[in-house]
């Protein structure tokens, strides 16, 4: 009983940032992203005759709340597929982890396929999401490829808050989001906590519902119309509203670093000089920047010459969560 998956990250144009529950993971307003080419978290789970669940991430064991996340998604995935066995459960992914670049998005949509292929589950997209919005919000988005919205729902038991594939990624092939990587520490702060500081003490944080709740429905009609400096212009004003949030919270939540900033006006000043391109930033200090492909060549020269960038990666559009033939145990 052993499945291996692969998934890629989503980098959310409208940011998904505070639960109204904690227990299953559900979302005070929808959110809107693109699952990215190019990044990826390969998971593989079996189950068997042992004594306990155990996991590990790029070679190091998880415990604690890490561990207690996964677990709960396979105690889900134990209960609808009637097992009683223990999982061992090995992912390696292939750019930082905690560092706002939507590690765990990847991680959950992985971990959540592998352990349901592993038991012998075939689910639906929808209850794959559901079942991987358990161990992680965002991840949620990464079961599918292309354009997701993450819908927020109404029911109590969050039976409709799931991700549904607005677009796929054949849809927009000319997008591109360059990953501008300047710090892969792992951050003082999770999203997790952050986010709930957020809702607890920002007196900004209602006012950034509302605007988040404005700003999916303009998106949404911007990316269909594949119209880029709409959709950039959104994207930038929901990534300042969503940090501003934060740093109103008590204590205040900062995220971004001076070569944040750094990169951020190096994107104003391309897109002064001609080059459309428009930057997002998660729960990290490692913003992405939304272009052509035509203007991404001139994205990555100029913002792979600024001191402190460590990497840049152009992705395109991805795809969803996929099964894998070779395993990694």
């Amino acid at each position: 009983m052993k499945a291996t998956a692969i998934a890629h990250p989503n980098i959310a144009l409208i940011k998904y940032w505070g639960k109204r529950d904690l227990e299953r993971i559900l979302p005070h307003n929808g959110s809107l992203s693109m699952t990215l080419s190019g990044l990826s978290a390969t998971t593989t789970v079996e189950f068997s005759e042992r004594d306990d669940d155990a996991a590990q991430i790029d070679g190091r064991r998880l415990d604690g709340a890490e561990l207690g996340r996964i677990t709960r998604v396979l105690d889900l995935v134990r209960a609808r597929a009637g097992l009683k066995l223990k999982a061992r459960v090995v992912s390696k992914t292939d750019f930082p982890k905690a560092a706002g670049l939507a590690s765990s998005a990847a991680g959950g949509a992985a971990v959540a396929a592998a352990a349901a292929w592993a038991a012998g589950l075939e689910l639906e997209p929808k209850d794959l999401s559901i079942l991987a919005r358990y161990g992680s919000g965002s991840a949620c988005r990464s079961v599918e490829g292309g354009f997701c919205e993450w819908l927020k729902g109404e029911a109590a038991d969050g039976s409709d808050s799931y991700a549904v594939q607005i677009a796929n990624e054949e849809y927009w092939p000319e997008l591109r989001m360059v990953v501008v990587i300047c710090a892969d520490e792992v951050k003082e702060i999770s999203s997790r906590d952050a986010m709930q500081r957020s809702v607890e003490t920002s007196p900004y944080y209602q006012a950034w519902v509302k605007c988040a709740t404005e700003n999916l429905e303009s998106a949404r009609k911007a990316l269909l119309d594949k119209n880029l400096a709409e959709l950039g212009a959104i994207s930038e004003s929901n990534a300042w509203r969503m940090h501003a949030s934060a740093m109103a919270a008590n204590p205040p939540i900062i995220f971004a670093r001076s070569i944040t900033f750094a990169v951020i006006e190096a994107v104003a000043a391309l897109r002064a000089g001609g080059v459309p391109a428009y930057f997002t930033l998660d729960a990290g200090p490692n913003p992405v920047v939304l272009c052509q492909a035509s203007g991404a060549p001139r994205v990555e020269m100029r913002l792979s010459s600024l001191p402190g960038v460590q990497r840049v990666v152009v992705a395109s559009p991805g795809d969803g969560v996929k099964k894998l033939d070779r395993h990694l145990f």
